[in-house]
């Protein structure tokens, strides 16, 4: 069965200041708890802020190092999760209640990519 790795994507910036609420954390509790049941999670978490996060580079064999934050990045990776699902459209469907769970007060955007295999 194919696995599914959906990278969360968000704007920083953009974030209810006050960060998930009471209720959108229960709301997600249920539903990770429902899709654990499916069988279909096999890992998932969010991501500590990028201004706490390091980006590893590679140029001219040469590697380098820069901290957070990341001042010319707008959207980044604010969670994960891996997935087995029958198809993709499976995986969609998950994705779909995952980001309906966040309300009209955040802006998300669910990036959902096979795994390749192998």
């Amino acid at each position: 069965m194919p696995r599914y790795l959906s990278l969360v994507r968000i704007d920083e910036s953009n974030v209810p200041a006050e960060g998930p609420s009471p209720e959108l954390m229960q709301r997600m509790g249920e539903l990770l708890e429902e899709i654990t049941k499916a069988g279909v999670m096999l890992d998932t978490a969010g991501l500590l802020p990028s201004a706490q996060g390091t980006r590893a580079h590679l140029k001219g064999g040469e590697v380098s190092f820069t901290d957070g934050p990341f001042t010319e990045t707008k959207e980044v990776v604010g969670g994960y999760a891996i997935m087995q699902c029958k198809d993709k459209a499976e995986a969609l469907e998950w994705a779909k209640r995952f980001l309906k769970v966040h309300g009209d007060d955040w802006t998300l955007t669910l990036e959902v990519r096979e795994i390749e295999e192998g």
